[in-house]
Protein backbone atom coordinates (compact mmCIF):
# COMPACT_ATOMS: atom_id res chain seq x y z
CA UNK A 1 0.00 0.00 0.00
CA UNK A 2 1.60 3.98 -1.13
CA UNK A 3 1.99 5.81 1.52
CA UNK A 4 0.54 9.59 0.67
CA UNK A 5 2.45 12.30 -0.10
CA UNK A 6 2.76 14.70 3.37
CA UNK A 7 4.58 17.54 1.67
CA UNK A 8 3.00 20.77 0.89
CA UNK A 9 1.16 21.06 -2.75
CA UNK A 10 0.62 24.48 -4.26
CA UNK A 11 -2.84 23.69 -3.18
CA UNK A 12 -1.93 23.91 0.01
CA UNK A 13 0.10 27.36 -0.05
CA UNK A 14 0.60 30.24 -1.47
CA UNK A 15 3.59 31.53 -3.60
CA UNK A 16 6.43 32.29 -4.68
CA UNK A 17 4.42 30.82 -7.72
CA UNK A 18 2.19 33.73 -7.89
CA UNK A 19 4.59 36.50 -9.00
CA UNK A 20 5.62 34.15 -11.99
CA UNK A 21 1.77 33.28 -12.92
CA UNK A 22 -0.16 36.18 -12.19
CA UNK A 23 2.12 38.86 -12.58
CA UNK A 24 4.88 38.51 -14.42
CA UNK A 25 5.66 41.51 -16.51
CA UNK A 26 5.88 43.40 -13.17
CA UNK A 27 8.45 40.30 -12.18
CA UNK A 28 10.52 40.99 -15.65
CA UNK A 29 9.31 37.48 -16.66
CA UNK A 30 9.39 37.24 -20.83
CA UNK A 31 5.47 36.17 -20.87
CA UNK A 32 2.45 38.54 -20.84
CA UNK A 33 0.20 39.48 -17.88
CA UNK A 34 -3.38 39.05 -18.24
CA UNK A 35 -3.88 41.83 -15.65
CA UNK A 36 -1.71 44.57 -15.00
CA UNK A 37 -1.85 48.02 -12.52
CA UNK A 38 -3.27 49.86 -15.35
CA UNK A 39 -6.85 49.65 -14.37
CA UNK A 40 -8.14 52.89 -17.16
CA UNK A 41 -6.28 53.75 -19.67
CA UNK A 42 -6.35 57.49 -20.82
CA UNK A 43 -9.69 58.02 -22.49
CA UNK A 44 -11.81 56.31 -19.96
CA UNK A 45 -14.16 58.76 -18.41
CA UNK A 46 -14.17 60.16 -14.80
CA UNK A 47 -11.90 61.48 -12.68
CA UNK A 48 -8.30 59.51 -12.85
CA UNK A 49 -6.72 58.47 -9.69
CA UNK A 50 -4.18 56.38 -8.57
CA UNK A 51 -4.45 54.63 -5.39
CA UNK A 52 -1.49 53.08 -3.62
CA UNK A 53 -0.48 51.64 -0.07
CA UNK A 54 1.47 49.11 1.35
CA UNK A 55 0.68 45.83 2.90
CA UNK A 56 1.61 45.62 6.65
CA UNK A 57 2.52 42.66 9.38
CA UNK A 58 1.93 42.95 13.03
CA UNK A 59 4.63 44.59 13.61
CA UNK A 60 3.98 47.61 11.11
CA UNK A 61 6.70 46.27 8.23
CA UNK A 62 6.27 46.06 4.98
CA UNK A 63 5.72 42.60 3.35
CA UNK A 64 7.69 42.54 -0.17
CA UNK A 65 5.45 39.25 -1.20
CA UNK A 66 2.09 40.05 -1.17
CA UNK A 67 -0.29 40.64 -4.47
CA UNK A 68 -3.02 42.99 -4.07
CA UNK A 69 -6.31 42.47 -7.03
CA UNK A 70 -8.78 45.07 -7.44
CA UNK A 71 -12.33 45.17 -9.00
CA UNK A 72 -14.26 47.91 -9.42
CA UNK A 73 -16.85 49.59 -11.19
CA UNK A 74 -16.42 52.59 -13.25
CA UNK A 75 -16.92 56.05 -12.95
CA UNK A 76 -20.96 55.48 -14.04
CA UNK A 77 -21.37 52.97 -12.00
CA UNK A 78 -20.90 50.62 -14.65
CA UNK A 79 -19.41 46.49 -14.57
CA UNK A 80 -17.04 45.40 -17.46
CA UNK A 81 -19.14 42.20 -18.30
CA UNK A 82 -17.22 41.64 -21.66
CA UNK A 83 -13.83 42.97 -23.48
CA UNK A 84 -15.59 44.94 -25.84
CA UNK A 85 -17.14 46.93 -23.26
CA UNK A 86 -13.25 46.97 -21.95
CA UNK A 87 -12.17 47.86 -25.18
CA UNK A 88 -14.78 50.75 -25.75
CA UNK A 89 -14.61 52.48 -22.60
CA UNK A 90 -11.11 51.89 -22.02
CA UNK A 91 -11.15 50.56 -18.94
CA UNK A 92 -10.34 47.16 -17.43
CA UNK A 93 -12.16 46.92 -13.73
CA UNK A 94 -9.86 44.75 -12.87
CA UNK A 95 -6.41 45.16 -11.27
CA UNK A 96 -3.02 43.35 -10.81
CA UNK A 97 -0.20 44.36 -8.43
CA UNK A 98 2.74 43.03 -6.10
CA UNK A 99 4.94 44.39 -3.66
CA UNK A 100 7.83 43.03 -4.47
CA UNK A 101 9.35 44.93 -7.19
CA UNK A 102 8.69 48.85 -5.78
CA UNK A 103 11.61 50.37 -2.90
CA UNK A 104 9.30 50.88 -0.99
CA UNK A 105 7.11 47.76 -1.23
CA UNK A 106 3.71 49.54 -2.75
CA UNK A 107 1.65 48.07 -4.58
CA UNK A 108 -0.40 50.63 -7.09
CA UNK A 109 -3.26 51.05 -9.25
CA UNK A 110 -3.79 53.60 -12.18
CA UNK A 111 -7.72 53.80 -12.30
CA UNK A 112 -10.96 56.15 -12.15
CA UNK A 113 -13.11 56.99 -9.02
CA UNK A 114 -15.68 54.35 -9.07
CA UNK A 115 -19.31 55.68 -8.67
CA UNK A 116 -21.86 54.28 -6.39
CA UNK A 117 -23.23 50.89 -7.97
CA UNK A 118 -26.57 51.69 -6.17
CA UNK A 119 -28.63 53.82 -4.13
CA UNK A 120 -27.37 53.79 -0.60
CA UNK A 121 -23.88 52.52 -1.56
CA UNK A 122 -21.10 54.18 -1.29
CA UNK A 123 -18.33 54.43 -3.83
CA UNK A 124 -15.82 51.61 -2.83
CA UNK A 125 -13.11 49.59 -4.71
CA UNK A 126 -13.19 45.47 -3.47
CA UNK A 127 -9.76 44.27 -2.72
CA UNK A 128 -8.22 40.54 -2.59
CA UNK A 129 -5.05 40.06 -0.76
CA UNK A 130 -2.94 37.12 -1.89
CA UNK A 131 0.83 36.69 -0.02
CA UNK A 132 2.86 33.81 1.00
CA UNK A 133 2.44 31.99 4.28
CA UNK A 134 -1.53 32.68 3.59
CA UNK A 135 -3.53 29.52 2.86
CA UNK A 136 -6.64 31.92 1.14
CA UNK A 137 -6.59 34.78 0.33
CA UNK A 138 -7.95 38.06 2.14
CA UNK A 139 -10.94 39.97 1.07
CA UNK A 140 -11.31 43.67 1.99
CA UNK A 141 -12.99 47.03 0.58
CA UNK A 142 -11.23 50.50 0.15
CA UNK A 143 -13.67 53.46 0.82
CA UNK A 144 -12.66 57.55 0.00
CA UNK A 145 -12.56 59.98 2.72
CA UNK A 146 -13.96 62.75 0.55
CA UNK A 147 -17.36 60.89 0.67
CA UNK A 148 -18.10 61.07 4.17
CA UNK A 149 -22.20 61.57 3.27
CA UNK A 150 -22.24 58.10 0.98
CA UNK A 151 -20.02 56.62 3.82
CA UNK A 152 -22.26 57.05 6.39
CA UNK A 153 -25.65 55.33 4.52
CA UNK A 154 -23.36 52.25 3.00
CA UNK A 155 -24.97 49.19 4.50
CA UNK A 156 -21.56 47.40 4.41
CA UNK A 157 -19.25 49.94 5.80
CA UNK A 158 -22.02 50.47 8.63
CA UNK A 159 -21.96 46.60 8.93
CA UNK A 160 -18.39 47.51 10.63
CA UNK A 161 -18.06 48.12 14.15
CA UNK A 162 -17.63 52.53 14.24
CA UNK A 163 -14.45 52.10 15.59
CA UNK A 164 -12.84 49.81 12.83
CA UNK A 165 -14.37 51.73 10.61
CA UNK A 166 -11.34 53.99 9.66
CA UNK A 167 -9.27 51.00 8.24
CA UNK A 168 -11.41 50.75 4.94
CA UNK A 169 -11.15 54.21 4.36
CA UNK A 170 -8.37 55.47 1.63
CA UNK A 171 -6.98 59.34 2.12
CA UNK A 172 -7.35 61.63 -0.22
CA UNK A 173 -4.06 63.78 -1.16
CA UNK A 174 -3.69 66.32 -4.36
CA UNK A 175 -0.36 65.85 -6.04
CA UNK A 176 1.46 67.51 -9.16
CA UNK A 177 1.08 63.84 -10.83
CA UNK A 178 -2.64 64.08 -9.80
CA UNK A 179 -5.04 62.83 -7.23
CA UNK A 180 -3.80 59.73 -4.89
CA UNK A 181 -5.63 57.79 -2.46
CA UNK A 182 -3.54 56.21 0.37
CA UNK A 183 -4.59 53.07 1.58
CA UNK A 184 -2.12 50.58 3.72
CA UNK A 185 -3.10 47.06 4.71
CA UNK A 186 -2.90 46.09 7.90
CA UNK A 187 -2.72 42.06 8.42
CA UNK A 188 -2.82 41.86 12.23
CA UNK A 189 -2.18 44.11 15.08
CA UNK A 190 -4.13 46.79 16.88
CA UNK A 191 -4.99 48.82 13.26
CA UNK A 192 -5.74 45.60 11.83
CA UNK A 193 -7.64 46.16 8.43
CA UNK A 194 -11.13 44.87 8.45
CA UNK A 195 -11.16 41.67 6.33
CA UNK A 196 -14.51 40.32 5.54
CA UNK A 197 -15.74 36.51 5.66
CA UNK A 198 -16.47 35.48 1.54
Amino acid sequence: MSTPLQGQTPSQTVGPYFAYGLTPRQYYYDHGSAYTPQVAEPRAAGEHITLTGQVRDGAGQPINDAMIEICQLDAQGREVTSQAQADEWDFRGFGRCGTGTDPQNRYWFHTVKPAAGGPGEAPHIDVIVTMRGMLSHAFTRVYFDDEATANAQDPVLNSVPAERRATLIARREQTDGGVVYHFDIRMQGEQETVFFDL
